[in-house]
């Protein structure tokens, strides 16, 4: 939303003046004379009261007609995670078997309050919750690898076997004795241009790849666990790890076709849809007419359409790329803004 508040306008330019961190996120500043938009701690050549806007959100000033600040590049750290947040993730993923408590964070000079609030506006849960889903996630590892419950309870830092079985069963959904082949759903977060994103990956692939303020998210994840029997859990595994490099290099103009392993529960029909949307070359665009007619539907326009918004990962299976017939975008789930930033970006890099 454009900001017309007076008061609002004054105290958000003072912000940008000052480089204010505490309003990183709350505002994004569209400057008239460059066309591009910033956040309060950006580096730049402060501009003139008069050639600013503020928006409430990024999409609000991409869809005004400004692009991304290549120097604080405002869709990627307003969403970042402040330093001491962190060096708090890197100490849970570095280890995973310990518990990291408040007293371990304060001598690491890390607030545990200020770690708590950001996990609970960015994640939904609390620092505590995000712990035990990586040491639950080691601790499944090490149970298909054969190890027994009880040695892997004791070496995941649990004092009592119960206790372990009792936080294994309320995540994963089965005690660790019972169901060492379960399969579970891992999710993490990235950053880039257009805003943070949620990828989940089990050991076959990705499964999901979204934007974190797509609307239907919710419900992808609950039609995820439902068709793979699975629950999902804070980590990471090799999949994850090489989407968020080959996601960053698409980014950077420097990927122009991915090469991840895919999970795409789906019908038959859908998957022929998601792998016909693959076979679109990248920087150019597809009507949902002749994607029906490629998937050898001509006259199941509306059904293509249907599976194109089933699709739960973006960019690599890139829906993005199918337009109107009279060459108008149309529906997207991350926001037609977003769809624009993607065509333009790929028709960019597209020669190179």
């Amino acid at each position: 939303m454009l900001v017309t508040d007076k008061g609002k306008i004054e105290t958000y330019y003072k912000a940008l003046l000052n480089r204010d961190q505490s309003f990183v996120g709350i505002f994004f500043v569209g400057v008239r004379t460059t066309s591009v938009f910033c956040i309060a701690t950006c580096r730049a050549r402060k501009p003139k009261a008069e050639n600013v806007e503020f928006f409430t959100t990024f999409k609000d000033a991409l869809s005004h007609g400004y692009r991304p600040c290549k120097v604080c590049r405002p869709t990627e750290n307003a969403n970042l995670a402040p330093d001491q947040v962190s060096a708090a993730i890197a100490l849970v993923r570095d280890n995973p078997k310990e518990k990291i408590a408040d007293y371990t964070l304060r001598e690491k000079q890390i607030c545990p309050v200020l770690v708590r609030r950001w996990f609970k506006q960015h994640y939904g849960i609390t620092f505590q919750a995000f712990q035990r889903m990586y040491r639950i996630n080691q601790a499944l590892l090490e149970l298909k690898e054969g190890r027994s419950a009880t040695q892997t309870a004791f070496e995941a830092g649990y004092e009592s076997l119960s206790g372990f079985g009792y936080t294994y069963k309320k995540l994963v959904g089965s005690s660790p004795r019972k169901n060492k082949a379960q399969n579970v759903i891992l999710m993490n977060r990235l950053t880039t241009p257009l805003g943070p994103m949620i990828v989940c990956a089990t050991d076959q692939g990705i499964c999901l790849l979204e934007f974190a303020d797509r609307r239907m998210l919710e419900t992808e994840f609950r039609d995820l666990q439902q068709r793979l029997n699975a629950s999902i859990i804070a980590g990471e595994n090799k999949h994850i790890q090489q989407a968020r490099s080959e996601i960053t290099e698409y980014f950077a103009g420097q990927r122009k076709t991915f090469s991840l392993e895919l999970h795409t529960p789906g019908t038959t029909f859908q998957n022929l849809v998601w792998e016909c949307l693959m076979q679109i070359p990248y920087g150019e665009t597809r009507s949902y007419q002749q994607q029906a007619a490629v998937v050898g539907c001509p006259n199941a326009v509306r059904a293509v359409a249907s599976a194109n918004g089933l699709n739960k990962i973006a960019l690599v299976i890139p829906c993005h790329r199918v337009i109107g017939k009279n060459g108008k975008l149309t529906g997207y789930g991350g926001g037609l803004e977003r769809k624009q930033w993607l065509l333009d970006h790929e028709k960019q890099h597209a020669g190179k």
